[in-house]
């Protein structure tokens, strides 16, 4: 006898994960076919997105939208993605995503040198490319919101206001060199592999690979030079944090 409930496959049902109401999602390329195809992904997933053709454009909306995320892609009329991005990082910390048919290691390690969070080449899975939107908000959503100031030598940490002092001149750090920062600084010595700070600073769910670590870490060892302090490479290993020998 025919039994329903035997032959009727069992229906997987899919968590979709929250995010707050009204999440914006800003994507600036230059195709619209493929603004379309992102868009139409973003917005089964509950986000808000707008759209903006041209690096100039871009900026313009940033300013005007202030969206939670931008979608960025390189190859753009005006202003090429790397501008744009070096633009925004003056005065915002914004996540970025990059998005471009240019898929180099060297164009991956400029873009994260510039503070891109991530890249995504072209050809391009749109779930994939979801799921990396998804991951750099929680990571940003995530951080943990410490407290109190780290000394050592003439380097100053504030965690509650997330500034870095140099013998007493603030110096401005990426949401992403702080963060590295703060976690080397409060365990002076203390060594780190690259899956370790991956983790810590980036994410379990981060899906670029250990290279974003060493490009931070050469960032930091410019912007923190002369404090008295510096972060050493332990060979085979990953990084910990030092005190000059005197």
């Amino acid at each position: 006898m025919f039994n329903p409930a035997k032959s009727e496959p069992k229906r997987r049902v899919e968590q979709h994960e929250k995010f707050p109401a009204m999440t914006k999602i800003l994507i600036i390329e230059d195709e619209p076919a493929i603004v379309e195809l992102v868009t139409m992904y973003l917005d089964k997933e509950g986000f808000e997105t707008a759209a903006a053709y041209g690096g100039l454009e871009g900026l313009v909306a940033v300013k005007r939208d202030q969206p939670d995320l931008v979608i960025l892609d390189l190859m753009l009329p005006e202003l090429d993605g790397w501008e744009v991005c070096r633009r925004l990082r003056k005065d915002t910390d914004i996540p970025i995503i990059m998005l471009t048919a240019r898929g180099d290691d060297v164009d991956k390690i400029v873009g994260l040198e510039l503070g891109a969070d991530d890249y995504v080449a072209k050809p391009f899975n749109p779930r994939e490319l979801v799921a990396r939107v998804k991951a750099v908000l929680r990571r940003g959503k995530g951080r943990p919101q410490a407290s109190g100031t780290l000394r050592l030598a003439g380097l100053e940490v504030d965690a509650a206001r997330r500034e870095v002092r140099v013998r007493g001149e603030r110096v401005p750090l990426r949401t992403r060199e702080f963060d590295l920062l703060h976690t080397l600084v409060m365990q002076p010595g203390m060594v780190f592999s690259r899956d370790q700070l991956l983790n810590q600073v980036w994410g379990y769910d981060y899906l670029g690979g250990t290279r974003t670590v060493d490009v931070h870490v050469a960032q930091l060892r410019q912007k923190i030079k002369d404090c008295g302090v510096h972060i050493e490479t332990v060979w085979g290993v990953g990084y910990k944090l030092c005190v000059d020998d005197d």
